[in-house]
């Protein structure tokens, strides 16, 4: 039997009423393609609880299968259960569990759960198997690990916890992907891990989210991009394409899926989806 390939999508919670109705707008049209489920994100320390809870109602009642995120740093565990129990009654049957940053001006009170293993140990001891847990993955090393090991050894323990699925930071390097996929498999991880996909949109702002998120753009395509210029028309081509073909070369190569970074905007996601072969 061929393997189906899953198209997940996440969104952020707006702050404005003109973003509510871009998002809106955006995700009525995305969801239209049936991904398998959709994510929203929780801002650092909690920062967007209610956006996130009004975001994830929205694509509800869009009949997406929806899975919020949810970060532990500077929670208590009174809080976190209190989030899950909330979910659990709205129906909510996926998770995407983080560490997740402090927002600054927040001190330094970290909360009780301290590291997304020991968030999902708290999902897993208090809901037992009611959600299907997400868990990040870090194909390039997450910024603050202190070596490739030690970040394989916090990824195992987010599986070792009980999660069902991994969602990669995006990359533009497939091999540092596969890569990643090889080690954990050594390790005995048989959870799918799948790629996180930005689409190209804008050289300034993602050149801002990789040097944040510890994602690497290799040296000639940042050239490339910055040769555009002013010109969005032909880098919103340029980027489609790069990111279509790297996209279906994963697929074509194994990985389980593929999860876009959508920025709640539709035609830069339908562009590159709209260019590939799933099944």
């Amino acid at each position: 039997m061929k393997e189906v390939k899953t198209i997940s999508l996440e969104f952020f919670p707006p702050r404005e009423e003109a973003a509510r109705e871009k998002l809106a707008e955006a995700a009525r049209e995305l969801v239209a393609r049936r991904p398998a489920y959709v994510s929203v994100t929780y801002g650092a320390g909690g920062s967007t609880r209610a956006g996130t809870a009004d975001t994830v109602r929205l694509m509800q009642s869009l009949g997406m299968d929806t899975a919020p995120h949810l970060s532990c740093i500077g929670s208590s565990r009174a809080e976190l259960v209190e989030i899950l129990d909330g979910y659990r009654a709205q129906g909510i049957r996926r998770i995407v569990a983080l560490r997740g940053d402090l927002p600054s001006g927040m001190g330094r009170y970290l909360g009780e759960v301290h590291y997304a293993n020991e968030l999902v140990a708290l999902i897993r001891e208090h809901s037992g198997d009611w959600f299907h847990i997400e868990v990040a993955a870090y194909p390039e090393v997450h910024p603050q690990a202190a070596s490739a090991a030690k970040d394989l050894d916090h990824f195992v323990a987010k599986v070792q916890a009980g999660a069902n699925g991994a969602i990669t930071q995006y990359f533009f390097n497939i091999d540092a992907y596969f890569d990643f996929v090889d080690r954990a498999q050594a390790r005995g991880v048989d959870i799918p891990i799948t790629p996180g996909i930005m689409p190209i949109t804008n050289y300034t702002q993602l050149a801002r989210f990789s040097k944040m998120c510890g994602a690497e753009i290799p040296r000639w395509l940042a050239a490339r991009l910055v040769d555009f210029g002013d010109d969005r028309a032909s880098l919103h081509a340029f980027g489609a394409d790069f990111i279509a073909r790297m996209s279906q070369r994963l697929l074509d190569q194994g990985a389980p899926g593929l999860h876009f970074y959508t920025l709640n905007n539709a035609d830069a996601t339908l562009a590159v989806w709209n260019q590939l072969s799933v099944s």
